[in-house]
C-alpha cells in the first residue's frame, strides 16, 4: 500500500493550478473536467503519479471558498534550504506565514507558506 493523493477543494482551480505549479514549482500532472457532476479537478506533483503522492486540486462549480475548521493541520514538503526557499516564495507573490528556523525544542529547519486558499505548507530543509 502507499498513499496516492490528497484532496483539497479549491475557490479557484486555475489559482490553484498557478499557485502549486509556478510558486511551489509542482508540475500540473492532469486534470478531469466533469460538468454534468457540477466538478473540476486537477493533479499536481513533483513526479509522476506512479512513482509518488500528489495533491488532488478540486474545484466545486459554483463555489468560491470554504471554511477551514479545526482538524486540517498541513502539507509538508522537503526543500534544500528554507529561508531561499521562503524569499523564492514570496517573490512570485506566495504568502509566508512563518519564516525559515528551527523546529520548537529541535534543530530541524522548517518554514511555512500559505497557499490562496488558506491552506498551510510547511518546507521542511533537507539534512537540517
Amino acid at each position: 500500500m502507499r498513499i496516492l493523493h490528497t484532496m483539497l477543494r479549491v475557490g479557484d482551480l486555475q489559482r490553484s493550478i498557478d499557485f502549486y505549479t509556478r510558486v511551489l514549482g509542482m508540475q500540473l500532472l492532469r486534470t478531469t473536467e466533469r460538468p454534468e457532476q457540477k466538478y473540476s479537478l486537477a493533479f499536481v506533483g513533483y513526479g509522476d503519479e506512479s512513482q509518488g503522492a500528489v495533491l488532488e486540486l478540486t474545484w466545486n462549480h459554483g463555489v468560491d471558498r470554504y471554511d477551514m475548521g479545526n482538524a486540517y493541520g498541513h502539507i509538508a514538503i522537503e526543500v534544500p534550504d528554507a529561508a531561499e526557499a521562503c524569499e523564492r516564495i514570496r517573490a512570485a507573490g506566495g504568502k509566508v506565514t512563518r519564516e525559515a528556523g528551527p523546529v520548537k525544542g529541535g534543530r530541524t529547519v522548517i518554514a511555512f507558506v500559505e497557499d490562496p486558499d488558506g491552506y498551510k505548507i510547511e518546507l521542511i530543509e533537507r539534512g537540517s
